[in-house]
């Protein structure tokens, strides 16, 4: 007995499980409060101090516990709603909710392979995207396995936007989108002078024990009700997630933070101060996080180019709110008006930027090509440089084109790398996709007055290549470091479902293109040569972003499997730790393992982190393409009754989907306002009409009139001219 009490006592339990274990003791024990040695002594574990204290501060991230100034952690009641435990069991699960049109929903299980299918009867007072504790009697494999929600894990929204509506006692915010927002009772004194039909965000502070309770709130902010679009983009930022403001505790932080250049701290660093260093960026830009410099040996005939990096590490300590508050967030906002930014404004815009003619503290990774433009020598380490120019795109540019102005020689040599490190790359089977980035012209009131598509030339790809290059260097130092592996962070990407390739293959051949899909390298063949075949056809652009619908999606992981897309063996993002917080730990691990020595991080806590920041990537590029769309539909509201020119870019049961062209904005055309019937064919890549025989195909150039423009639904419906 005593044998197996010990066995028992000295059991090292993997993250997940130890996770689960976690929330189980603190939730049955709601009223104290335990630091991690105590929680290794309560569960009998043998798992490192500092193992779990990582995980803590992962749960407290997550808004699971709570840390308070002792030094402890206690469970967060104020995320439960039916007092239960969220652990794992045979007929329990804890995953994220997707709540559907029709008020149904599915839980997204972790580590499962199908989703939960919840009733909407059965959702018991989940919003989409919380985390929930589901219920499943019975899991069938023939069937999707059905459930119930027994309890809400964490509330994903942590705000709600709406008008208020005073009563004697209390008001009410009604939500502008009742489907994303739930209503919020505000006491009278929680207004903050807000008035009976004011605009308001209101931070929420009890959700209530059940859905027929009360969601209350206090005022954080009054907006201006006449600012539509303020409204919607801080709409679509809420409800994906994103906070809008820091917590007092981080932006308190930052004021203390030392910003001064020190020489005891230049001294620890390679200096770079003396050598031709510049930024490229967006003329919009206001953080620059990458510059590089060019040094030219002409006596060994070799040429130096450093990738130089905000040193965002030096400012932001492990653990700290600060850092707790960029790995919540993980990464920046780009909506079209505006950044939600993953740092505050006086380390993105200030202390890490590297604007020109300042000093900064950087991260670096330097490369000496020889002659025939191959890399001889890198080096990676901490330094210090001056930047002695600020290029935006079209100045670079012109540069390159010109051959003259500022650092004109310097541009063109580097341009002649990147040419080589770009054709070496396409070489060794790297895929050339390059999707459409629509920007607007914005009037003072942030209303779009033009759309076009960005064009990316040589100064774009230039800074492209030596980023590309930066990332996989450091992916294969580390990966070479030493054995067993140093976990690290890397940017993967798998291969493709081989069913979507033949699915996509097929329709290709009816547009007429032919894909040779019999082996990965004629794949990646094949599609570049669709790149390619691309700008002499038109209509064959239309199968560039479909083919990039059957990739799988890059993600973070700490197993890597490569890059598929870019051909790299290994691949990390070192680049842009501004606004990521993956290149924050690829900084941190880097650092720790330069020179001779080996430090490693629990991999099972840092894949944990991967999957986390994976997740956050998703939703920020969620909010992204919003409000891309809420501008297109925006731009097109004064334009109602005027004819286009469009390109059939989908096809539904119910109709068509046109793309104009200039504008690039997607709407639908139902089959039910045509002047003939037409039936949809069994491969959806045309429509034929059941009277005179007349085809529709995907790819057609049509010509439309906009009948409606619907801002709220972010949708577009056109009617089909008849060009005769």
């Amino acid at each position: 007995m005593t044998k197996n009490k010990k066995s028992f006592r000295e059991r090292k339990l993997p993250v997940n499980h130890l996770n689960n274990q976690i929330l189980k003791h603190l939730a049955a024990n709601p009223t104290k409060k335990f630091n991690n040695k105590q929680i290794i002594e309560k569960l009998r574990i043998t798992n490192s101090s500092e193992q779990v204290s990582q995980l803590l501060t992962e749960l407290e991230t997550k808004g699971l516990i709570i840390h308070n100034k002792e030094g402890k952690y206690h469970w967060n009641k104020a995320n439960t709603i039916e007092a239960s435990t969220p652990a794992y069991n045979t007929t329990t699960f804890v995953g994220e909710i997707d709540i559907i049109k029709s008020g149904s929903a599915y839980v997204v299980i972790p580590g499962q392979d199908q989703d939960v299918y919840i009733h909407a009867r059965h959702i018991n007072g989940a919003m989409n995207r919380d985390i929930v504790k589901v219920e499943v009697p019975q899991i069938k494999s023939k069937r999707k396995p059905e459930g119930r929600v027994i309890s809400i894990v964490k509330r994903y929204l942590t705000q709600s936007i709406g008008r208020v509506k005073i009563f004697n006692q209390y008001a009410i915010v009604f939500p502008e989108l009742a489907n994303q927002f739930p209503e919020v009772l505000v006491k009278l004194t929680d207004l903050e002078e807000a008035k009976d039909g004011d605009t308001v965000i209101v931070n929420i502070t009890n959700w209530g024990a059940h859905k027929s309770k009360a969601i209350w709130g206090k005022v954080n902010r009054i907006l201006d009700k006449n600012d539509e679009n303020d409204i919607a983009m801080n709409s679509i930022l809420m409800s994906n997630g994103f906070d809008l403001e820091f917590p007092e505790s981080v932006l308190n932080e930052v004021m203390l933070i030392d910003t001064i250049i020190t020489q005891r701290e230049i001294d620890k660093r390679r200096d770079f101060r003396e050598i031709t260093t510049f930024t490229i960026d967006p003329d919009t830009a206001k953080d620059f996080d990458d510059a590089l410099s060019f040094y030219e040996d002409k006596e060994k005939n070799t040429i130096e180019v450093g990738v130089h990096i905000a040193d965002v590490t030096h400012y932001v300590k492990e653990n700290s709110a600060l850092d707790k508050e960029a790995l919540k967030r993980s990464t920046s906002v780009y909506l079209v008006d505006r950044v939600c930014p993953m740092l505050p404004e006086k380390l993105s815009n200030d202390l890490c930027s590297l604007n020109p003619n300042e000093d900064k503290y950087t991260f670096s990774a330097v490369f000496t090509f020889d002659s025939k433009m191959k890399i001889i020598d890198k080096w990676f380490g901490k330094t210090v440089i001056h930047s002695d120019h600020r290029f935006t795109y079209e100045d670079a540019q012109k540069g390159l084109e010109s051959k003259e102005g500022p650092y004109a020689y310097e541009l063109n040599k580097l341009n002649e790398l990147a040419h080589k490190l770009r054709k070496d790359r396409f070489k060794n089977g790297s895929i050339n996709f390059e999707s459409d980035e629509i920007k607007f012209i914005l009037d003072e009131n942030n209303k779009p007055i033009g759309v076009f598509t960005k064009e990316r030339k040589d100064a774009h790809l230039l800074i492209e290549d030596f980023m590309l290059l930066a990332n996989k260097e450091v992916a294969t130092f580390m990966h070479n470091k030493t054995k067993p592996e140093i976990p690290y962070i890397y940017r993967i990407h798998d291969e493709p479902d081989i069913t979507k390739i033949l699915d996509f293959a097929l329709f290709a051949k009816e547009m007429g293109f032919q894909m040779m899909v019999d082996t990965p390298v004629n794949i990646v063949k094949s599609f570049n040569r669709l790149a390619e075949a691309k700008e002499k056809n038109p209509n064959l652009k239309m199968l560039e972003p479909l083919a990039i619908r059957t990739m799988s999606k890059a993600e973070y992981s700490s197993q890597n499997i490569g890059h598929y897309g870019l051909a790299f063996e290994f691949y990390s993002h070192f680049t842009s730790p501004i606004r990521r917080y993956s290149d924050v730990l690829a900084h941190r691990i880097l650092y720790e393992n330069l020179n001779e020595s080996t430090y490693r991080v629990d991999k099972e806590i840092l894949q944990t982190r991967c999957s986390y920041i994976s997740k956050q990537e998703r939703k920020a590029m969620d909010a992204e393409r919003e409000s891309i769309k809420y501008k297109q539909v925006e731009f097109m509201m004064d334009k109602i009754d005027q004819v286009f020119e469009g390109k059939i870019s989908g096809m539904i049961e119910r109709g068509i989907f046109v793309e104009v062209l200039d504008v690039k904005a997607e709407g639908m055309i139902p089959f039910k306002t045509m002047d003939e019937p037409y039936t949809l064919g069994p491969s959806k890549l045309k429509a034929i009409s059941n009277i005179s025989g007349r085809e529709i195909k995907m790819g057609d150039t049509v010509k439309v009139r906009l009948i409606d423009a619907d801002l709220t639904a972010r949708q577009l419906e056109f009617r089909m001219v008849d060009e005769d």
